[in-house]
């Protein structure tokens, strides 16, 4: 039941039973709309139908819903709430929710509330999935510092489970395997730490028997269980004491792909009412869902927070776009090319905070796996969502991912009746769109993203000649400014007791890793397929790369493994490195210091390969600067190359057996060829299996111990886990906000300043502000893990903000997380200007330029800067979700007028500024900002809505959500 939500809707006649199962009752929207509704957008009518269910007079008003069905008329117009039926949370940004709600029922007690009415309102499920890191892979120790810290010595306290012997059938031999699987030995092992890991089935590739789980996987496993332990302890309790929510254990698979396998219910059947499922999810990736006809997309952890206690989510009535998909898609091209190819059509378009929703005959010719990764795209070209209605291609793989047939008649009959389902042989009408945008499918060639941001694509016959043009042009964007004549330089370096050369262009990084890629078996498939065909033509990698292989779930491994092509990746040296986010959210091994230091000696311009979302400069380490986003098989080619100064039409990939050169089209497999090992090998006992593997759980967690206690046992010494200081000044009524005088500018920052900027999710570099906390509390290096695993704590994230290496502020000139204190005139960490700034009662704001908070959701990247004394930003625009996190944590979004900003206004960002705030705020309203100089000049507040100004009013979503329990 939701906490605020009053009983009865003035919609109730329109309730009635399905013809087709009579015992199962609806809200019969299209009934209700008529003929405006059967114009509307199909995901307008989700919005629709929700705003019906739950409308109360209080929270959801009669004329919220009228405003809905009046879309074409509303759009951009009017702010409408939306009442999602479940959220979804990964660990990252899980565990700082979990943490305030667990904060927030020690502020109601203190305050005289009762601390066990504070749960999570709707269903909840926290995926712990972004707590890997790669310490091992291709079964070896790497011979670098750990990227993330902890100390392997408390290994040997966790007592790590020993794989219980058991008898399998005996092989019987065959020409592929003849017994060398193991499968049928008993208790056969593959490193100290094996055991079989029962959600992750690895099978033998000729006769699909289990067989034990790579050492690789299993010392990672027990890597992130040791480092991670008290953090999985305070899940453990959240799980217990929590109503309404479930924790899905690590080695599961990440976020959004258990969001799209395992949790999605596309309807409702809850008592036998049915609606729609939709779902928000602190989660960029949760967008993936809209593939399955699903509404749903990613928000920050702060508003999420107040979905679970039983707030709607408030947005803007959003113009839908219309994306029509014609034609056929080429043999070689992948999903990833037609994501790139979608993405750069509706960045042209300019689809920034709207819908996006997929229609036209080229859309019955795409796979669910095919649209969930469109969908999963959504964020880089700046959409809310991407929506795919629900058809008969969606049918027919929930029909394949095991879902009960009684349940999918009732799921066609209902959609049908409420008109959410889609049909190309219908002769209705399409629905009428903001704008429709017509992409060909039959003109999609092979692309790449890159070198430094994610809508720079680049052709793949174009790639050496692009690359060429980065090392020319001036540093930026793109450019790295290598001057001509060191462009051809080599630099020789002795690994493994061979001699190789480096030059400009050369990969060292190689990632198939979890993002994007893993819900569409054709690109993983492909990628498996292609290194076959590798090996078998004696193609190898050089073994200074990093390669790796992050599935998302176990389903992907098994499909790997049951088709036959995961010996060929491994033998490739992309062997499987454990499940969950690892190079794409930054946390993969340092490159082998010979590597590193042949790189600085010659100033290479080293590459990444990565088939994930997101190449940022320096994301993957910092000495790699040039990251391309490609499709799974291109990451196994450009490994195979070495480069990526390569043509593919005309140069050979290397020289196989017998000194033939071989290239990419010789092992570039067909369409057929795909489709053929897909039908094969991606079956409905797949979904089955991993389902029931799922619901086991995990042998690690389910040995776990954690408290029960209500309140939480907040552990003082604790590094990870700790009590914010959010609900410190909690009264039961709110105060109106102050101005903001004589504020100082803690940063002066430029455009397209990302999330990874303001708040890193990898590893803790040892001279951070944070590296010297832990210090402080006797931690060593090794034990400092990374910013992402230790979100729980807010001493280690306030010290953390901004303290990116790549953090450009203008005060400073270079990259550097470094800022002046003005009073003083030092340079200092930002953390401990800050400090310096809080101690002498000064208030400081951000200048910052165009695309503020660009990037993952990340709620840190808004309570970092408000526990560092921000207290507003002025910025030339602003990423939708990053600015209303920034509300919903109590700092003032503000924007410079068109055509102004700090240069144009004369402003140095040494001045003090003043900000008043008049008693009475309205939506985007204009603020007087003045100057120490006297300079003046107006701001547009950044408030969309009421519902804005009410949160900013009450200091933020928390404080606001905490009040109602008082």
């Amino acid at each position: 039941l939701c906490l605020f939500r009053l009983p009865g809707s003035p919609y109730q006649p329109a309730i009635e039973a399905l013809e087709s199962h009579p015992e199962k009752q609806f809200y019969n929207v299209s009934k209700l709309g008529g003929a405006k509704y059967d114009t509307l957008p199909y995901s307008i009518r989700v919005l629709f139908e929700s705003s019906v269910r739950n409308c109360d007079g209080f929270l959801v008003k009669e004329t919220d819903a009228m405003n809905i069905l009046d879309w074409k008329t509303k759009q951009n117009h009017v702010e409408v709430p939306f009442c999602p039926a479940r959220v979804v949370l990964q660990d990252f940004t899980g565990i700082p929710a979990m943490v305030d709600f667990a904060a927030m029922r020690e502020a109601v007690r203190n305050a005289g509330g009762d601390p066990v009415k504070v749960n999570p309102a709707c269903p909840t499920d926290l995926t712990v999935d972004h707590s890997l890191q790669i310490d091992f892979s291709k079964c070896a120790i790497q011979n670098a510092p750990n990227p993330g810290g902890g100390e392997q010595k408390p290994l040997a306290k966790l007592s790590p489970l020993k794989a219980q012997p058991r008898k399998l059938p005996p092989c019987r031999g065959h020409s592929g395997c003849r017994g060398s699987c193991g499968a049928g030995d008993s208790g056969r092992s593959s490193g100290p730490f094996s055991a079989q890991i029962e959600n992750t089935p690895i099978l033998c590739p000729f006769h699909l028997q289990p067989v034990p789980e790579p050492e690789t996987v299993l010392k990672n496993q027990e890597m992130e269980f040791g480092r991670n332990r008290e953090r999985l302890q305070f899940f453990k309790w959240s799980s217990k004491v929590f109503e309404n929510i479930s924790i899905i254990p690590p080695e599961t698979g990440t976020a959004h792909q258990v969001n799209l396998e395992y949790l999605s219910r596309v309807v409702f059947d809850v008592k036998d009412f049915l609606h729609p499922d939709s779902v928000v999810g602190t989660d960029s990736h949760t967008t993936m869902v809209n593939g399955l006809g699903i509404l749903g997309w990613g928000v920050g952890g702060i508003e999420t927070e107040a979905v679970m206690l039983g707030m709607p989510v408030t947005l803007t009535l959003p113009e839908v776009v219309g994306c029509e998909l014609t034609g056929t898609v080429s043999p070689f091209a992948t999903s990833i090319d037609i994501v790139l190819s979608i993405t750069k059509h509706l960045r042209q378009a300019e689809v920034a905070g709207k819908f996006v929703e997929f229609f036209g005959n080229g859309v019955s010719q795409l796979s669910v796996a095919d649209r969930t990764t469109i969908a999963n795209m959504c964020p880089e070209y700046g959409a809310i969502l991407s929506f795919f209605p629900v058809d008969n291609v969606t049918l027919k793989h929930l029909k394949h991912a095991g879902f009960d047939k009684a349940k999918l008649e009732v799921m066609e009959a209902y959609l049908k009746a409420v008109k959410l389902f889609r049909n190309d042989e219908s002769s209705s009408r399409e629905p009428e769109y903001s704008q429709v945008v017509q992409v060909s499918l039959s003109s999609i060639i092979p692309y790449v993203s890159g070198p430094k941001r994610s809508q720079d694509r680049v052709a793949v016959n174009n790639m050496k000649s692009d690359f060429q043009a980065c090392l020319n042009e001036k540093s930026g964007v793109k450019g790295f400014q290598i001057a001509a004549e060191k462009q051809n330089d080599t630099v020789p370096v002795q690994y493994e007791g061979n001699e190789y050369k480096l030059s400009h262009g050369c990969v060292v990084i190689a990632a198939v890793i979890s993002c994007t890629n893993n819900c569409n078996p054709s690109v993983m498939l492909a990628a498996g397929l292609l290194a076959k065909k590798a090996v078998e033509a004696g193609l190898v990698v050089k073994p200074y790369i990093r390669t790796s292989l992050s599935p998302g779930s176990g389903m992907v491994t098994h499909y790997l493994s049951s088709s036959g092509v995961l010996p060929y990746l491994s033998k490739l040296g992309f062997e499987v490195v454990g499940y969950g986010c690892s190079t794409c959210v930054g946390n993969t091994a340092p490159l082998p210091e010979a590597i590193r230091n042949a790189i600085k000696q010659g100033d290479i311009i080293a590459c990444g390969v990565l088939s994930g979302t997101k190449n940022f400069e320096g994301r993957l380490c910092d000495c790699v600067r040039a990251n391309y986003l490609a499709s799974p098989p291109l990451v196994v080619a450009y490994a195979i190359a070495g480069t990526v100064r390569i043509d593919f039409d005309t140069e050979p990939l290397g020289t196989g057996f017998n000194g033939k050169s071989i290239y990419l089209r010789d092992i570039w497999p067909t369409r057929q060829e795909l489709h053929t090992v897909e039908e094969e090998c991606v079956i409905s006992s797949m979904f089955k299996e991993l389902k029931e593997k799922m619901e086991k759980g995990n042998k690690r967690w389910n040995l776990l111990e954690a408290p029960e206690s209500t309140l939480f046992p907040w552990d003082l010494k604790s590094t990870y886990i700790r009590c914010p200081s959010f609900f410190d000044k909690l009264a039961k009524e709110a105060v109106s906000p102050r101005a903001v005088e004589n504020a100082h500018v803690l940063l002066y920052l430029g455009d397209s300043v990302t999330t990874d900027h303001i708040s890193p999710a990898g590893s803790i570099a040892r001279s951070s502000a944070a590296a010297k906390y832990l210090t402080s509390k006797g931690l060593t290096p090794r034990e400092f893990n990374s910013y992402g695993a230790r979100r729980g704590n807010d001493a280690v994230m306030t010290r953390g903000t901004f303290a990116n290496i790549k953090l450009l502020n203008k005060f400073i000139g270079k990259p550097a997380p470094k800022t002046i204190h003005f009073p003083s005139g030092q340079t200092l960490d930002v953390f401990e200007a800050a400090e310096l700034y809080q101690k002498e009662g000064i208030p400081v704001i951000i200048l910052a330029g165009k695309k503020y908070g660009l990037g993952s959701s990340r709620d840190w990247a808004a309570k970092g800067p408000f526990l560092l004394g921000v207290k507003a930003v002025l910025a030339e625009s602003y990423e939708k979700v990053h600015r209303s996190q920034l509300i919903g944590i109590g700092i003032a979004p503000l924007q410079f007028r068109p055509g102004e900003n700090p240069s144009t206004l004369g402003l140095t960002g040494r001045e003090q500024f003043s900000i008043l705030f008049p008693p009475e705020l309205s939506p985007r309203m204009t603020l007087d900002v003045k100057t120490s100089t006297g300079k003046v000049f107006s701001v547009i507040a950044l408030f969309e809505n009421n519902m804005e100004i009410t949160l900013y009013k009450n200091g933020g979503s928390l404080n606001f959500v905490a009040r109602r329990f008082l």
